[in-house]
């Protein structure tokens, strides 16, 4: 895996790089979400099961499991339950923003950057299909496989909208997930296309651009929020100008309260959190929860 001088520089000042080396060196463990709309777990499990996958519980998500074995089979989304929804092949880190919104059966959320509908059939499942969910997504390919999720997961109480992040208008909402678009550095992580792409395009500026765009997301965010209202920011970046100063930004400008995640398997933080690969053997992620 080859790093760029500057970025094992800057990296070596945010942990130790050794550590990080080694474990952005091995692949990814996959890992899958029950869909509890369509089946519940403890009928779920059985079924995989006797086709011969073993799955071990994800500690921070009760409907979540890594998938840790299986003998002569690798794709786990060829299966016939995976084509009837029961289950969303998903990050493990990715279950965390939905379970730091906890959205509520009856609300009005809105999920600005949706695509491609694993956090938003999460939300759906959180809120037992009740409520009000806007899925907003602005590319056009990432929507069609939006649309198929949410379809083939049985949801039924989200609108799909096809806007820009700074579109997005209307009635103030009790819950809003922006799991912004980002550079993708917490992604590097095995010897894959997308790890050696993601270093390829690295660089400062870019970083900093990201991170311009990410302030404006934010911002825009919040000012569709209600009053004592649930903001959740989130990106699977691990560099600070896309995450850390991008929540700053917005507590200097507009005020809101940090609000410190808790949830079984995860150190408890004070104010944000950043999961380093080497820490939860996963994929590098940030999550920020931040109230009205």
């Amino acid at each position: 895996m080859q790093f760029k001088p500057a970025f094992v520089k800057k990296y070596s000042q945010l942990t130790d790089f050794e550590t990080y080396q080694k474990a952005v060196a091995t692949f990814p463990r996959k890992s899958i979400r029950v869909n509890t709309l369509k089946i519940s777990v403890k009928k779920l499990l059985p079924l995989l099961q006797a086709q011969g996958w073993a799955l071990e519980h994800v500690p921070w998500c009760t409907e979540g499991f890594y998938i840790t074995h299986h003998e002569g089979r690798r794709d786990i989304g060829h299966t016939r339950e995976h084509e009837q929804g029961y289950f969303f092949a998903q990050k493990s880190v990715s279950m965390i923003p939905s379970l730091a919104l906890d959205p509520q059966p009856g609300e009005k959320v809105l999920d600005l950057c949706a695509a491609p509908g694993g956090k938003t059939t999460h939300l759906a499942a959180l809120m037992n299909n009740t409520g009000t969910i806007i899925a907003n997504e602005h590319d056009s390919y990432r929507i069609n496989a939006l649309n198929i999720n949410l379809e083939r997961c049985g949801v039924m109480n989200t609108t799909v909208t096809k806007k820009s992040v700074f579109e997005v208008e209307g009635d103030l909402f009790d819950k809003i997930l922006l799991d912004a678009p980002c550079s993708g550095s917490g992604l590097i992580k095995g010897e894959t296309q997308r790890t050696r792409n993601t270093l390829k395009m690295w660089n400062p500026q870019y970083i900093k651009g990201m991170g311009r765009v990410q302030k404006r997301m934010i911002m825009h965010a919040y000012h569709l929020l209600k009053k004592g209202g649930t903001l959740v920011y989130s990106t699977c970046s691990l560099e600070p100008e896309e995450n850390e100063q991008v929540v700053d930004h917005l507590l200097e400008k507009e005020g809101g309260k940090l609000i410190p995640l808790s949830l079984p398997g995860l150190k408890k933080e004070k104010r944000y959190l950043r999961i380093w690969p080497q820490d939860y053997d996963t994929e590098g992620f940030f999550v920020a929860k931040i109230k009205k």
